[in-house]
Order: C-alpha cells, then sequence, then structure tokens
C-alpha cells in the first residue's frame, strides 16, 4: 500500500438533522411561493426545538398563501421526512407552529429590482464552487462518500428494510490520500443513527444491520483496511434525537450542503432564499463553472470565486485556481475564458440554470451538489471550453 501523505474528512447529516429539518422546511416554503410566483423575493429561516417550530424572515411575492396554508405545509413537510409520531416529542402533527414571516425591506428590493435594466445583487458578498475528477461526480471523494452514506441511511429507513431507524443521523469519513493527491483508503468511518427502543440494548444487532445493510453497500470495499476504523453510534444507544435533542436553525450546515471542507466557502447559507440571492445562486453557478471546466479537460481540479455588490448586477470580481492542474492555454487567462463562457449577472445566472423553475427542497434534502438531475451538474459546455487547450 501506498504511504498516506495527509487524510481527510468530510461530514454529512439526515434529512432528520434538527438543522436539516430547518432547511428542508425553509425550502418548502421557497417552493410554495416560486410555484405561485416565479417572481417571488423570499428569505425564509426557520427553527425548531422540542414540539416547536418557528418560521421568520421576509418575503415580496404576488402569490396568494395564507397563514392556514403556511402551517400545512410546515406540518406536512415535518411529517413528510418522519417526525410524525408524539413519541419523538417533535410532530408535525401537534407541535406548536408560529409564523412571523414579513414584507422584504423596500431598501434592499429596490437595488435588486430595476425595471428595465439588469437585476442587481441581493447582498454582497463572495461564492465558491468547486470540482475536482477525483469521483465521477467530480466532487471530493470525502464528501461525496459522506452524502451517500446518510442519503442511504434515510432510504433504508424509508423502505423499511431496517424498520426501527429514526430519522436522526451522521456519517463521518476520514480518507486516506497519497503524495500524488489519490484516494487510497478509508482511515475511520463514523456513523450515528438515531433508533427506537427495540436496539437500545442491542446495539450489535444495529452494528450488524449498519456494516452489511450499509456500509457494504455504499463503501467501496477496496478502501476498507484491517487498519480502518469503525465507529457506529460511538456513544451507544441515540433514542432522543432531531428537533427533541438539538434545536436546529436553517443554514447552519453550510458546509455539508457544499464541499465537505474540502474547498472554501463564503460564509452564505441557501435554504429558504430565492435566486435573486446571490449567497445561493451564484454559488450553484460557480459549481457550474468549475464542473464544466474539469469536465473539459481544462484542468483536473478548479475552484471559482465570484464577488458581487448589492445591487450590482456585474460581479466584482472573478478568480480561477486550477492548484496548478491546468492545461496549457496559451495567452489566454482562465479568468477571460469563464467571462466568455459565462453570463455572471444575477439574470444570467438565473436564466442560465433555470432557476426560477427549479424545486428547492430537494437540494435541503439530497444535497446541493453531485446530483445529475440539477442544472448546475450539467457538462454542457464542455466542447466550448475544449477549444482553448492547445495541441
Amino acid at each position: 500500500m501506498k504511504k498516506v501523505y495527509r487524510t481527510f474528512t468530510s461530514e454529512s447529516v439526515t434529512q432528520g438533522h434538527p438543522d436539516k429539518v430547518a432547511d428542508i422546511i425553509s425550502d418548502s416554503i421557497l417552493d410554495a411561493y416560486m410555484a405561485q410566483d416565479k417572481n417571488s423575493h423570499v428569505a425564509c429561516e426557520t427553527c425548531v426545538t422540542t414540539d416547536f417550530c418557528m418560521v421568520f424572515g421576509e418575503i415580496t411575492s404576488n402569490a396568494k398563501i395564507s397563514d392556514d396554508e403556511i402551517e400545512k405545509i410546515i406540518r406536512d413537510t415535518i411529517a413528510e421526512i418522519g417526525y410524525d409520531n408524539p413519541d419523538l416529542e417533535f410532530d408535525g402533527h401537534t407541535c406548536e407552529v408560529k409564523n412571523r414571516l414579513h414584507a422584504q425591506s423596500p431598501d434592499i428590493n429596490q437595488g435588486v429590482d430595476r425595471q428595465d435594466e439588469e437585476t442587481g445583487a441581493g447582498d454582497q458578498g463572495m461564492m465558491f464552487g468547486f470540482a475536482t475528477n477525483e469521483t465521477e461526480s467530480l466532487m471530493p471523494f470525502p464528501i461525496d462518500l459522506a452524502r451517500k452514506l446518510t442519503n442511504k441511511l434515510t432510504e433504508l429507513r424509508e423502505s423499511g428494510e431496517i424498520p426501527y431507524l429514526r430519522p436522526d443521523g451522521k456519517a463521518q469519513v476520514s480518507v486516506n490520500y497519497d503524495e500524488d493527491g489519490n484516494v487510497i483508503s478509508l482511515d475511520a468511518v463514523v456513523l450515528s443513527t438515531q433508533h427506537d427502543e427495540s436496539v437500545s440494548d442491542n446495539q450489535d444487532k444495529l452494528k450488524e444491520d449498519i456494516r452489511e445493510k450499509l456500509f457494504k453497500k455504499v463503501i467501496p470495499q477496496e478502501l476498507m483496511t484491517e487498519n480502518t476504523k469503525e465507529h457506529i453510534n460511538p456513544t451507544g444507544k441515540f433514542e432522543i434525537g432531531g428537533p427533541h435533542g438539538d434545536a436546529g436553525l436553517t443554514g447552519r450546515k453550510i458546509i455539508v450542503d457544499t464541499y465537505g471542507g474540502y474547498a472554501r466557502h463564503g460564509g452564505g447559507a441557501f435554504s429558504g432564499k430565492d435566486c435573486t440571492k446571490v449567497d445561493r445562486s451564484a454559488c450553484y453557478m460557480a459549481r457550474y463553472i468549475a464542473k464544466n471546466i474539469v469536465a473539459s479537460g481544462l484542468a483536473e481540479k478548479c475552484e471559482i470565486q465570484l464577488s458581487y455588490a448589492i445591487g450590482v448586477a456585474e460581479p466584482t470580481s472573478v478568480m480561477v485556481d486550477t492548484f496548478e492542474t491546468g492545461a496549457d492555454i496559451g495567452d489566454k487567462t482562465f479568468e477571460e475564458i469563464v467571462r466568455e463562457n459565462f453570463r455572471l449577472t444575477p439574470d444570467g445566472i438565473i436564466e442560465t440554470l433555470g432557476l426560477r423553475d427549479t424545486k428547492y427542497k430537494q437540494t435541503a434534502k439530497k444535497g446541493h451538489f453531485g446530483i445529475d438531475t440539477l442544472p448546475w451538474e450539467q457538462t454542457d459546455k464542455v466542447q466550448d471550453l475544449k477549444k482553448y487547450i492547445k495541441n
């Protein structure tokens, strides 16, 4: 086996994790407004705790959604995630729900809506996108594997294949790389899953099921060595979880939502924000650019940074870092290539990626990046970019 040069760790969480519950609720409300009015401006935050959920934030929309309908969206979403039983101390049918949504500040809106002009950015800030050729999805291997574990864990619960599972859960993988940046083995795999009382005193049963029905189905077995450490529910029983076990807030899993810490992050969260908010849309565009650059062969690894000023359409800066893996592109710079081939204004991003027609709840549930069906994961610019490679 090759010598381990470095070990990198990423984590992911299931839909039933309290912070993810908040994300999914926020995006469910966003989807409801966008379904009626594609030009809705939404900034919806959610907090959850024991038998309590509150949504709050700013909305400007022509959609007609009553407070009762908002409450129904919230309750249906909570139950859909799996919190539909009073024994969990967080039940979509009976928990207290408070709605504190209100109209958006006109001071912000005047910089975004410009009538016949280009839409201005909804906020200032910097946004990052990343791609690497170490996985088929062009995602970093640690977050790619961690997310596959949590998504499969949810599937095992929802299908009833492991009937005692409850919605909350986490996965974490520590990946060994060699000096050339190749994945060589797994140093550690950590998985914690909420469960009912039937296996509280039989953790060996739970561990066996997780190994056989999850690890062996998802983890490439050639990466598991005699030195790989497995930690399954390392603290013991995990009955109390979800919003009853810990409070949840929208946007508190921004590293899980992006690249697992493998690439930089500008600090902005995604869920509950409409597509005029560059915190969300420009991150999607940056991923789209980075993925197409890597898929085209222009680089093996690529990070894009975009930055914006509130109310201004064009980005204030564009940065491309290929980590010395870039192809020979002659006298062109990568920034010039990006500006020539991608529309980087809010309107350009929205139109290129079809963001007014995107259903956002799916991103909060399954992952914002690495899912082939999402529009910013398409590699339809590959042929346009290949022409820059010098033979």
